[in-house]
């Protein structure tokens, strides 16, 4: 089964463990994600199953937007409702005024710490494995941007917020964040990630549901059709003999007539057989060969 799933993954579970889910339902065994989730969040997580593996280096999903909750009162080890509290709780006496003034200076491009518990490396080790292990965690700050951040309301001690970041942001930081500058501690307290560059939630199903077209043999059918893949790369179709020429690595003139520096190339309507890169003109020089 070659093509792009999007799940809807539900919370309690990790990435790893839909990947796991998706290759029991489908049979297939080559799977990957494209951008990792939380256990506990839920929401947009791409999929690639098949050779169609080999297309991730050109997905770049560079603003992801997630809707969730901020709970103020007290941190966590973890920076979310997983982890286990850090400090003292006390009741937030807070005004959505003040919870909206501490989201401003999060706007634009900031230097931010990643959480310990995450995948981020420390000393060539993932950072959780030390932060488990009661080991220091060092860690450096990354330069990310958050191009949105807004708090919609405030029910004490709940804030629910919208959100939208550059890749390699973590939520969880700003929840955090937001806490000490409440000097109330705060955690987040649920996520869900709405939008993950061009894929929508809207666009996701669920494991239930994957696992029921699976069943009454639908799910080919409902995968997003090949020449949607992708869809700032035009698509050009070659016969028999360029094909070969191309999965033998040759560069081929193709009858295309954008100038963008990625094409699909098909040899029939359905069958997305490589990605090429403009040398100059029309010559193309395939990058990944799907055939």
């Amino acid at each position: 089964m070659n093509g792009l799933l999007i799940v809807n993954k539900p919370a309690g579970m990790t990435s790893h463990d839909v990947v796991a889910t998706v290759r029991k339902l489908t049979g297939e065994s080559s799977v990957g994600h494209l951008g990792t989730l939380d256990p506990m969040a839920t929401g947009v997580l791409p999929l690639l199953l098949g050779r169609f593996t080999r297309l991730a280096q050109f997905f770049k999903q560079d603003s992801k937007r997630y809707t969730g909750t901020i709970r103020f009162g007290f941190a966590t080890d973890t920076y979310d409702a997983d982890g286990e509290v850090v400090g003292e709780c006390v009741d937030p006496e807070l005004t959505l005024e003040e919870i909206r003034s501490f989201a401003k200076k999060f706007l634009g491009e900031i230097d931010q710490m990643p959480p310990p518990y995450s995948a981020k490396k420390s000393q060539g080790v993932p950072a959780y494995k030390l932060a488990r292990q009661g080991k220091l965690v060092e860690l450096r700050p990354v330069r990310i941007e958050i191009r949105e951040f807004e708090v919609q309301g405030y029910e004490a001690p709940n804030a629910p917020f919208v959100v939208e970041v550059s890749s390699g942001s973590y939520i969880r930081s700003i929840a955090h964040e937001m806490g000490t500058l409440a000097g109330c501690g705060a955690h987040l307290g649920s996520l869900c990630r709405v939008q993950a560059g061009e894929f929508r939630l809207e666009q996701a199903a669920t494991l239930e549901e994957i696992a029921a077209w699976q069943k009454e043999d639908s799910l080919v059918g409902r995968l997003p059709h090949p020449r949607c893949v992708l869809p700032q790369m035009p698509s050009v179709t070659v016969d028999e003999n360029t094909a070969t020429r191309l999965k033998n690595g040759m560069a081929c003139n193709l009858a295309e007539y954008s100038n963008a520096p990625f094409v699909k190339i098909f040899t029939d309507q359905r069958e997305l057989f490589a990605i090429g890169r403009r040398i100059a003109g029309t010559l193309m020089q395939p990058l990944a060969v799907l055939g």
